[in-house]
């Protein structure tokens, strides 16, 4: 196998906002409470950190701070990706400087590039940096599906190393599984198939809900890797209410409601996201209610 990033919950962080930029101090504290609570993986960056609303000044600056505040106690990956081959490569670039351990890199957007494009676009990227690289499957956002076969070819390159899958298809997940075996690491790149995933050798999750509860679904992971299945299965289902509520619209409006319900003060997702309805506020309510007890 190759270079194994993590195993376990990787928490795709949310980033907290002010009017005027990035709330650091808050972040801090996302970071702190991630870590003492079990987290085994940070993911910065993201679609869930709201990166396609962020300047690249603003990326760079929250790159270098969590690496600080990080400060190597667990692995941190910077989504880096973009419909730019060339940005993505100079963002890859800089982030593997500032001294990140791996990248996650989503599918090209909007231009909707072919299969081969695809290889030949991560190619280009891998050969830029050594950083291990995530490949990230999302279909639903992007507009286009990585195929099993264009994993197996990408799997070749050394440092693709994993995916998150994300699209939602379990049958996809075994075809990859099946053709890439231990050239390629597979993390759920969803909440409520989590177990699925690693049923068919996932490693791991890339996860929403663990901003909330990072120990919850540490201890999913680590209960079914450990083979405690029947533990694991249990605490997935127990979580689908909460994590329909978590995705009752589109990420991360509800996620960061719910953070600043529990008292972080991460602001509101930047435009042209809103925040999340009254209809749906009074959903998740209940719903974090109800994980607790």
């Amino acid at each position: 196998m190759k270079t194994v990033i993590f195993k376990g919950c990787g928490t795709a962080l949310i980033t907290p906002f002010t009017d005027d930029g990035i709330n650091f101090e808050e972040l801090r504290k996302l970071i702190e409470f991630q870590i003492l609570e079990g987290a085994d993986s940070l993911i910065i960056c993201g679609t869930t950190g709201e990166s396609s609303t962020m300047s690249y000044e603003e990326k760079k600056s929250v790159i270098d701070f969590s690496v600080k505040i990080v400060n190597k106690r667990v692995p941190i990956i910077a989504g880096t990706g973009g419909n730019n081959t060339q940005s993505v490569i100079e963002m890859s670039k800089y982030a593997e400087k500032s001294g990140v351990d791996a990248l996650l890199i989503v599918t090209p957007y909007y231009n909707k590039t072919t299969q081969k494009g695809l290889i030949s676009h991560y190619t280009k990227i891998a050969e830029s940096v050594h950083l291990p690289i995530i490949l990230y499957n999302v279909p639903s956002r992007t507009g286009i599906n990585i195929e099993p076969e264009t994993f197996l070819e990408l799997s070749k390159i050394p440092n693709i190393v994993a995916v998150k899958e994300a699209s939602g298809n379990i049958s996809q997940v075994a075809k990859i599984a099946n053709l890439c075996k231990d050239n390629l690491a597979i993390y759920s790149g969803n909440d409520d198939q989590i177990v699925p995933v690693l049923s068919l050798g996932g490693l791991g999750v890339i996860s929403v809900m663990s901003n909330l509860y990072p120990k919850f679904v540490h201890t999913m992971v680590t209960d079914y890797l450990s083979g405690n299945w029947q533990k694991a299965c249990a605490s997935q289902l127990y979580a689908i209410p909460l994590i329909n509520s978590l995705f009752s619209e589109v990420n991360p409006i509800p996620i960061k409601y719910a953070m600043n319900k529990i008292g972080f003060n991460c602001g509101i997702p930047r435009l042209p996201l809103i925040e999340l309805s009254k209809k749906n506020k009074e959903k998740l309510d209940i719903a974090i209610e109800n994980f607790s007890l």
